[in-house]
């Protein structure tokens, strides 16, 4: 019996690795890691956490969340166990909403050359950019429901937005 090899099924079948460490053939990041540090980021913010606070609570830098938040570090499996500990929330949470190219590019698709053509970072969503998040955050916060109401109501009119048709 002849030994068996440890290789990467990707290059002992024969396929050829577009990209290195999971990144897409032209080197940038791959969709998945992108998505999944915007959700860190996402979380982070909706706990009002700093990137410097996140790091202390898991023994890194505020420059080592960053590259994870965007996508320029992998983040490894044990790592996203403990910022899913520390963020209190469940692993799968870093994995919601992910759109179907991302999926279509996920590392393994890559090393196969299956990946679809993506171009630039995911369609950024109005509703998590730090001014909204801080927003819906300090909305949160107002104890007092006639003056929620009033809040709410004076935005939608703001947003010129009916509030009698909503």
């Amino acid at each position: 019996m002849s030994p068996v090899k440890n290789t990467p099924p990707s290059l002992a079948d024969g396929f050829t690795v577009t990209g290195r460490r999971g990144r897409l053939a032209d080197g940038s990041a791959n969709p998945i890691d992108l998505h999944v540090g915007a959700r860190v980021r996402l979380r982070r913010t909706l706990l009002g956490m700093s990137a410097h606070r996140l790091g202390d609570a898991l023994g890194l830098t505020f420059q080592q969340i960053q590259k994870y938040e965007s996508g320029m570090n992998r983040i490894s499996a044990s790592r996203l166990y403990d910022l899913s500990c520390v963020l209190d929330v469940p692993v799968d949470y870093f994995f919601e909403d992910i759109s179907d190219a991302a999926r279509s590019a996920s590392p393994s698709q890559v090393s196969l050359g299956k990946a679809g053509a993506l171009v630039g970072r995911p369609t950024a969503d109005p509703r998590l950019r730090r001014e909204t998040l801080e927003l819906v955050r300090a909305y949160s916060r107002i104890a007092d429901p006639q003056v929620r109401a009033r809040v709410y109501a004076l935005a939608l009119t703001l947003g010129g937005i009916d509030a009698v048709s909503r």
